[in-house]
């Protein structure tokens, strides 16, 4: 496919101007690919790179993804989360090839450059060449040829890093309703249960789509509908930032008004599934909002997840155009009794890339990108909830306006906003 250039050419390309509908070139363009990498996972967003309780003791520091670039996050001596480029000054190299591991310095493998906590470099072997012979130019200057840092801030202990000098506080980007959010999934000291890792081979803006789709989960999942975890006939909806760019979808277990019958006569009602041991669909309620499942997402590459008394954070890492890594970190609370341990670890089967439920994600995903890849004139539809403005919150299930927000913020960061869009 020839890629699309970065012209006004791509405000030309919405067949309409609220984002009901998407071409698919959008998912499938290298060209435009390379521009996300720069304008949004290099440009003024905050990406999440961790949890805390993931870093607890100085020194400690995992190795995660921004965009495609690789980065260290670590907990420095003095308590303080750093977060650097993880790619040697030098000549390119990776510095630390580990998921994770605690240091008091970071040493590429390559010609042994060293660099301490915060990334700064502290020593360059023969720096000074050997008997008077080679080594650096007089003027090089270890200050200069440091790792490239991230600025980062945390929310309850979920850490986020951008590398936009001028970007907006992360408090201000997340805002009042996301805040709150990530402030209820942590309102206590976390405990890390586990992990969880996929290859998904579509383009990383089609999993951003659907988990914004509110009410895809009770027909494409049968595990959810059938086992009453998730169905469009349950009372819940969605939030999303004044901004649009962020978003909650939720639910309860209660059906709204006739749902059950509705649910039934929608076709999609599927009787014959039972389970040998139902003690994995048990709740135990433990948020005074009564809701028992909410799924929110961060742009660009974070998604929140409460199934039940499973919780869990998912990074995208994309991979090119055409896949992205989905990571899920599992975690419950310091004070889990172990009948709660046991029923959060045991509900786990219902995500990854052999759950119960995220199994079918994952392949919903791969049928759109393969029957979308070379196609240069038709577009996806959005038109599920409604059309025009973009409302901050939607108080029913069947509804893609949260979709619509997710291209609406995206399409201002790629300066490819068309004339009369709703923002």
């Amino acid at each position: 496919m020839t890629e699309i250039p970065i012209t006004e050419e791509l405000r030309t390309l919405w067949p309409r101007d609220d984002y009901s509908r998407v071409p698919f070139r959008f998912y499938h363009d290298a060209g435009l690919y390379r521009e996300e990498l720069e304008r949004i996972f290099r440009g003024p967003t905050w990406s999440y790179l961790c949890l805390e309780a993931e870093i607890p003791a100085p020194g400690d520091f995992r190795t995660t993804l921004v965009g495609e670039t690789p980065i260290v996050v670590t907990r420095k001596d003095d308590g303080k989360v750093a977060a650097f480029v993880n790619r040697c000054a030098h000549r390119g190299a990776i510095v630390r090839r580990e998921a994770y591991g605690n240091a008091k310095e970071h040493i590429c493998v390559y010609h042994r450059w060293s660099y301490a906590q915060d990334g700064s470099l502290t020593g360059v072997p023969f720096r000074r060449g050997v008997g008077g012979k080679g080594g650096m130019p007089d003027d090089f200057d270890p200050k200069d040829n440091g790792l490239q840092n991230l600025h980062v801030q945390s929310v309850r202990g979920v850490v986020f890093g951008t590398f936009a000098a001028d970007a907006e506080p992360l408090a201000e980007y997340l805002g009042p309703v996301m805040v709150a959010h990530i402030e209820r999934l942590m309102a206590k000291p976390i405990r890390i249960l586990g992990y969880q890792r996929q290859t998904v081979y579509g383009n990383w803006k089609l999993y951003m789509e659907n988990v914004r789709d509110s009410y895809h989960g009770g027909l494409l999942h049968e595990f959810q509908n059938t086992f009453g975890i998730s169905r469009v006939t349950q009372v819940g909806g969605a939030r999303m930032d004044v901004r649009h760019r962020h978003h909650i979808t939720y639910s309860s277990a209660k059906e709204a008004g006739a749902g059950t019958r509705l649910h039934k006569d929608a076709g999609v009602a599927n009787d014959r599934l039972q389970l040998a041991d139902a003690s994995l669909l048990e709740y135990k309620p433990e948020f005074a909002d009564g809701q028992q499942l909410t799924i929110s997402s961060v742009f660009p590459n974070a998604v929140f997840q409460q199934i039940r008394n499973c919780l869990a954070t998912r990074q995208l890492r994309p991979r090119g155009v055409d896949a992205f890594d989905l990571v899920f970190t599992i975690y419950g609370y310091e004070d889990d009794t172990p009948e709660m341990l046991a029923l959060r670890l045991a509900q786990a089967n219902m995500i990854g890339p052999a759950g119960y439920i995220s199994m079918e994600d994952g392949e919903a995903i791969e049928i759109v990108h393969r029957a979308t890849k070379g196609e240069r004139t038709k577009s996806g539809l959005l038109e599920m909830g409604g059309l025009g403005a973009i409302p901050d919150e939607i108080k029913f299930r069947t509804s893609e306006v949260s979709i619509r927000g997710f291209w609406s913020y995206y399409a201002a960061l790629m300066n490819m906003e068309p004339e009369g869009a709703p923002r």
